[in-house]
This record gives C-alpha cells, structure tokens and sequence, in this order.
C-alpha cells in the first residue's frame, strides 16, 4: 500500500530550443505537478501511487510506463475515452519560455468523485492535492474536494498545492477552491507571490503563515524562488536560502522537487527544518539540468548532501 498518493493530472510535454514558430523538432516527456511530486518522494525512497485518469489514445502505454518506471503504484489509474493532455514547451529567443496547452476536455478532466476508491485513500498517511486538478473542470474539482474528504476523516494528512495558473481560471474562483478545500488541509504548500497574490493577495510569505495557521492548516511551507522558502507552524518559523548544486539551467519543476521532499521527510518521521533541508537539497539538485523529470535526485545524493549541511 502506497504511504503516499497525488491526485491530478498528468501531460505529455514536447520541448524545443527553438521558438514555436520555428521550431521543427520536438522533445517528448512528461509534465504535471501532481506527478512531479510524487517522483520526487518516490525517488527518496517513498511508496507512492497516483490517482487519475488517461485517455485511450496512443500516449496511454507511455504514460503508464513511466509511472512504473519511477516506481509509482497504478492500481488506482482510470482508463477512459477520449484524449491525453499535452502542452509545447518552447524557448524564446531572450531566453524565456513559451507554452501553449492542448487540454480542454482531456480524459483527466472527467475524473468523478464516484469514481475514488475509499479504501486506497483511507490506507495511504498522506493525500496530495492539486490546486490545478481542481481548476482543469468541475468534476476534477469536485473530485479532489471528495479526496481530501475521505482522507482526513480517516486521519489520512492533507497536503495541498494550490498552483495557481490564470490560464486555468479567474482568482475568485481560485480562491473559493482554496478555501473549500482548506478545511481538510494539515500542511499547505503555496509560492509566493505567484500563489499569495491572488489567495491572499499579499506578496509577504510570513503574511500567507499567519492567515493559514489560522484557517487551521498545522504546517506552512512558503516557496520564494530564488529567495528560498519560509516554513511555520504555530511555534516557529524557519527562513531558508536555496542550495543550487551547481549553474542553474531550468528551473522547471524546482517547487514540485522541493514539496516532494519535504513530504518525503515528513513521512520518514523527520523534523520541519529537516523535512525542508531534504526539500530545499533537491530542489537545489533540480534546477541544475532541463525538464521536471530528468534532473530531479535519488536518496543517495540527497542524504549525503543534506549531512554535509548540519
């Protein structure tokens, strides 16, 4: 049984250097926050399985794979009609990244509350939540809300990224998804100002912990960035500087490295300053190499950093 489960959705990605307009050869991988978390607990040394729904197209068999290749549980993956998501990545010419997502009505999107199975998460001790799975359709949204449900009358921890992404949806609308949601979350996961901005609309990140803590949520862990982070709860708050492991290439899935190892080292007993060490040494690690998947670390080059640092 996985210790650990993420509910969302997940993209094929395809990749060039070159401008879209130009560009004639593409990359393919895959993308998705829900995921990228779960690779990186999973790469540590975390049991994980994720919770969402292909569609049977051609991308069915790749997808799958390569949630088994990292080791992640799909007893729970649906397999419906219609589409798997995609999105083109490509690079501008100053050097910045454009995107442009072929999503609407993926097969993703039709997941349903009725289609959870209690039990898987009732037996995990940690539900991850997508702020971008409840934006991509009602019923996703509504799927998620049914998720963190099941899981905290089980006594199952919530963790929730809200990752807002105006492409998706309007602030007021994400802000009633954050605040239907809160009420089941024990440790909340947004950026600032990217996230704080428009929940809280505020770009202070100790702002963002004093109105959490008092939603109720128990831990905070605020992603600054190049700044680092900030984590409270309602003893402490801890300010931590990033650890680039090297030049910075991509910072492409740097967050989702960084929540998925502070989960990692919630789950393995560990304290909140240790917890985020583990985070913030894979997040460092990430953002030397291209692509969410590719360059995020493995337990042994995690730890053996994380022990030159205390």
């Amino acid at each position: 049984m996985p210790d650990m489960l993420s509910i969302g959705e997940s993209m094929i990605e395809l990749f060039s250097e070159e401008p879209m307009d130009r560009a004639e050869t593409f990359t393919r991988s895959v993308a998705g926050d829900s995921l990228n978390i779960i690779v990186a607990a999973s790469r540590l040394g975390t049991k994980t399985g994720y919770i969402t729904k292909l569609g049977n197209d051609p991308f069915e068999v790749y997808l799958l794979d390569t949630f088994t290749s990292e080791g992640i549980d799909t007893s729970h993956v649906l397999i419906g009609d219609g589409f798997n998501a995609a999105h083109f990545v490509t690079v501008m010419p100053d050097g910045d990244r454009e995107f442009v997502y072929y999503r609407t009505g993926s097969a993703p999107s039709t997941i349903k509350p009725e289609e959870l199975n209690p039990d898987y998460i009732s037996g995990a001790k940690i539900m991850h939540c997508s702020g971008i799975a409840q934006a991509i359709s009602p019923s996703s949204r509504a799927t998620v809300l049914a998720a963190a449900k099941i899981a905290h009358s089980n006594g199952v921890t919530v963790s929730y990224d809200p990752n807002y992404r105006h492409q998706l949806w309007n602030p007021t609308e994400a802000r009633e998804a954050m605040e239907e949601l809160m009420p089941y979350v024990d440790i909340f996961l947004p950026s600032a100002p990217a996230d704080s901005m428009v929940l809280f609309k505020t770009d202070n990140p100790e702002q963002v912990i004093q109105e959490t803590i008092h939603m109720g949520v128990e831990t905070v862990v605020v992603t600054l960035g190049e700044n680092g982070a900030l984590i409270g709860s309602e003893n402490e708050v801890i300010r931590l500087d990033p650890l680039p492991a090297g030049p910075v290439i991509d910072t492409t899935g740097a967050g989702d490295s960084f929540k998925g190892g502070f989960i990692h080292g919630f789950l393995e007993g560990k304290s909140v300053l240790e917890s985020a060490l583990i985070g913030n040494v894979c997040a460092g690690i990430t953002i030397t190499g291209r692509g969410a998947l590719g360059p995020m670390p493995y337990r042994d080059e995690v730890y053996d950093k994380v022990r030159t640092l205390k």
